[in-house]
């Protein structure tokens, strides 16, 4: 091969034309690689019943053992987390980023890095430890204050209200500081000129928020609601490090939770993948309703 073509080549690769194609290459073969083809193959597999060494095309079978009552059971626990979740990891948030924000707020920036500390925790490991702190005996930590003020003590992991408050807690305590790391991105690029001017008019503090403050974060609370909504769908170790396989009367399970028992252990994975889809149906009806009604699909004026 002599040096022209070679040239040529080397010419190609450096040229604006292929440089676009060169850098979103890695992006574009992970997708296929990491996404596209897993997902191909689970709407495939979910049309087939797979044993050991048996696949086999069963149509919708799948889809109609779905709707059952263990997965209405999951749904509806995984629907309550995902409520609880995505008040708190947007309202709190917001509440304390404005405080971390405000200018006679000392020690802001110790606190920003400290908040960030729990996003970095395994959640095995927390989990762990929130096992210890809320364990079923009196010498628990979580029993000791209840006995402090007079109340008994409980088992957290066996009653369906503070089941959920565990994992709740657990999820809030990891995500609360990330999401207030976002408010205040936000906050800090709201220009105080509009305060200014709003002081001016003679604002009190709600209409400076609702006029000022909430216009700038918006986006962010959109963008927050969206992602604590799909997350909460798709959360399976907060409920797995409370109860490993399974909890009492279903009381933890999810639909995540669900497909793994299904899938893994029961080792029904054509089931756990009807099961999957199901779920993304899910997660992009609710995730479209949301961004319609908070006004993500509009074009501003």
């Amino acid at each position: 091969m002599g040096p022209g073509p070679q040239k040529n080549r080397l010419k190609f690769l450096y040229s604006k034309k292929a440089a676009p194609y060169i850098f979103v290459s890695p992006f574009i073969i992970s997708f296929l690689f990491l996404f596209l083809y897993p997902f191909a193959s689970a709407v495939n597999m979910s049309f087939q019943r797979v044993l050991p060494g048996q696949v086999e095309y069963v149509g919708l079978s799948n889809f109609e053992r779905v709707f059952n009552p263990t997965f209405y059971q999951a749904l509806q626990n995984t629907s309550v987390y995902v409520i609880l979740t995505v008040v708190i990891l947007t309202v709190l948030p917001m509440i304390f980023a404005i405080f971390l924000n405000h200018k006679l707020m000392k020690y802001s920036t110790f606190f920003r890095a400290a908040i960030f500390i729990p996003a970095l925790t395994s959640v095995i490991v927390a989990g762990t430890i929130f096992r210890m702190i809320f364990g079923d005996s009196d010498g628990a930590i979580a029993n000791q204050i209840l006995n402090l003020i007079g109340l008994s003590p409980l088992e957290w992991r066996y009653g369906a209200g503070t089941g959920m408050f565990l994992m709740v807690t657990l999820a809030s305590w990891r995500w609360m500081g990330v999401n207030i790391l976002y408010f205040l991105a936000a906050l800090q690029n709201v220009s105080n000129d509009l305060y200014e001017a709003a002081d001016i008019d003679g604002a009190n503090v709600w209409q400076k928020f609702r006029n000022v403050t909430f216009p700038a974060i918006k986006p962010v609370v959109i963008f927050l609601t969206t992602i604590s909504i799909i997350n909460g769908f798709r959360m399976f170790e907060e409920s797995f490090v409370f109860w490993e396989t399974s909890s009492p009367g279903n009381i933890g399970l999810t639909v995540v939770g669900y497909i793994y028992q299904e899938g893994i252990q029961r080792n029904d994975m054509g089931f756990g993948a009807a099961i999957g889809i199901v779920l993304l149906i899910v997660i992009l009806i609710i995730s479209a309703i949301q961004l319609y009604l908070t006004g993500a699909f509009k074009k501003d004026d």
